[in-house]
């Protein structure tokens, strides 16, 4: 099975965790070698009532903040996974969700205990407002 698929079953977990307002955020990191590009951060925001996904790219002198929707968000996470990217964590209320790449580039996802026990604010704030992810 080769890590897209892998990836796109995380990522299904991803969109489920925004439905169920169970998501706190996702993070992509453990780069290959030593780049300028070091983290991505994934979070909800609210824009006039509109839900759109941040991501916060941080690189070693700086941090860029771009919007999506969760769609635009899947194709622009994906394009860093395996360059310089070897893993996503989702973590949400329920469980921490792990994609890894190992050395063959092969996907894989484990699951832990959650560490987070509230989701994140905006999440509920949707849940609040009966928003939904487009």
């Amino acid at each position: 099975m080769s890590f897209q698929t892998e990836f796109a079953l995380f990522w299904e977990s991803v969109k489920e965790s925004m439905a169920q307002y169970t998501f706190a955020k996702l993070t992509l990191a453990k780069t290959i070698g030593d780049t300028e590009l070091k983290n991505i951060y994934m979070r909800p925001v609210l824009v006039d009532d509109q839900v759109r996904i941040s991501l916060i790219s941080r690189y070693k002198t700086e941090e860029v903040e771009s919007f999506h929707t969760l769609e635009e968000a899947f194709f622009v996470l994906s394009s860093y996974l395996n360059n310089p990217f070897l893993t996503a964590l989702l973590f949400t209320t329920e469980n921490d969700l792990t994609f890894k790449l190992n050395k063959k580039r092969v996907g894989s996802i484990v699951e832990q205990a959650p560490t987070f026990k509230s989701a994140s604010d905006v999440v509920l704030e949707m849940q609040e407002k009966q928003l939904s992810i487009d």
